[in-house]
């Protein structure tokens, strides 16, 4: 991560970094050169001729905070109708089987809020909420038991076999044979 503590900035480093921005901001009006400003403010040139840039094209609201960078993209109010959604089960939304996957979650969330997550953000969005991975009480009916048993007897013997065999052998490149 690139932040200690799991995260961003704190509220007050924010604040911080939007008043440098903003009396860049101030000194962009009076004029002054982006080499002078960096060196003043101690950040990079590099930094100043971005800011610059938005600066001069969208004024000085362009160089204030946007916020935090992880606030949630789905709230508490919206996740609601997510469990809403969630409880009426996967096949209520088309799936073919009684599983919840991180896929059709996000199939869910994309379908009924129009937002598009990503599978691990649906993880996280899931875990924050309380929700965890089910393993299966009981096997499922549709299990074969004498296919089971066959591919056990049959497959699984010729898979098994080591990739070479067990001999003596020496480490010796020069003499293979040597004890």
């Amino acid at each position: 991560m690139r932040y200690p503590e799991g995260g961003g900035l704190t509220a007050e480093r924010r604040a911080f970094r939007e008043g440098i921005r903003l009396k860049a901001g101030e000194r962009f009006a009076a004029g002054e050169k982006t080499a002078v400003i960096a060196k003043d403010l101690r950040v990079s040139v590099r930094s100043v001729e971005r800011r610059r840039r938005a600066w001069r094209e969208s004024g000085m609201e362009a160089l204030r905070s946007a916020g935090p960078a992880n606030s949630p993209t789905v709230t508490d109010s919206q996740f609601a109708v997510v469990e809403e959604e969630l409880g009426k089960g996967p096949s209520a939304h088309g799936f073919e089987d009684e599983r919840w996957t991180l896929a059709r979650v996000q199939t869910v969330i994309r379908r009924r809020l129009r937002v598009s997550l990503s599978v691990a953000t649906v993880w996280r969005l899931l875990k924050r909420h309380g929700w965890s991975w089910q393993a299966p009480a009981r096997r499922a009916l549709e299990r074969d038991e004498h296919a089971v048993e066959l591919w056990k007897k049959e497959v699984w013997p010729r898979v098994k076999v080591s990739r070479r065999p067990m001999v003596a052998g020496s480490s010796s490149r020069t003499r293979p044979d040597s004890p």
